[in-house]
C-alpha cells in the first residue's frame, strides 16, 4: 500500500475497472484504514445514505451473492433469499476468511465491483434513488464517489427490496 494517500497512489481493480469502462469516479482518500459505514462517511465527509454497504452472503450449499444496502440502512437477508429464489437455502453473513477468498478484499474494505461471475450482486431499490454513491475502493485507505447509475451498470447489478431502514 503506497505510503502517499493522494489520489493519484490509490490504484485497485475497482479503479482499473472503472478507467476501463470510461466511468468518472472521485477518490477520496482517508486519513487512516477505515472499516466502518460511520468512520468511512466521517473521513470522506459524505453522508451515509449515500455510503453503499457491501454484504456477502452464503447459502447452505455454499454459494454466495454480494447484497448491497445504503449506508442507513440494515439488509433483510430473507428478502435477498425471496428475491433469489426457493433454490437458495438459509443465508448467512460470510466470515472474514471467505470474504477475501470470494471477493479479494479485506473485510470492511468490499465493493460490489469485479465480482466472480458466479457471485449474484443485488443493490437494494433505495441506492437507485441517490444520485451519486460512495463505495470502497477496494482499499482501507481510500474510498470512491461516482454516479449511482454507473455503479449499478459496473456491477451488473439487480434491483430488489432487500433493505430495512434503520
Amino acid at each position: 500500500m503506497p505510503d502517499d494517500p493522494s489520489p493519484a497512489a490509490i490504484t485497485t481493480q475497482v479503479t482499473d475497472l472503472l478507467d476501463r469502462l470510461g466511468i468518472s469516479y472521485r477518490v477520496l482518500p482517508h486519513s487512516e484504514p477505515v472499516f466502518t459505514v460511520e468512520t468511512a462517511a466521517a473521513q470522506r465527509g459524505v453522508i451515509k445514505e449515500e455510503m453503499v454497504k457491501s454484504i456477502l452472503l452464503r447459502d447452505e450449499n455454499r454459494r454466495y451473492v454480494m447484497a448491497c444496502v445504503t449506508g442507513d440502512a440494515r439488509l433483510d437477508p430473507k428478502a435477498v433469499r425471496a428475491y433469489l429464489g426457493g433454490e437458495w437455502k438459509r443465508l448467512s453473513f460470510a466470515n472474514a476468511e471467505e470474504i477475501l477468498t470470494v471477493t479479494e478484499y479485506v473485510q470492511g474494505a468490499v465493493t460490489p465491483l469485479c465480482m466472480p461471475d458466479d457471485v449474484p450482486v443485488i443493490f437494494d431499490e433505495g441506492i437507485a434513488r441517490c444520485a451519486k454513491v460512495n463505495i470502497s475502493s477496494g482499499d482501507p485507505m481510500a474510498g470512491l464517489e461516482l454516479a449511482t447509475q454507473d455503479l449499478i451498470r459496473a456491477a451488473r447489478a439487480r434491483l430488489a427490496k432487500i433493505a430495512l431502514i434503520s
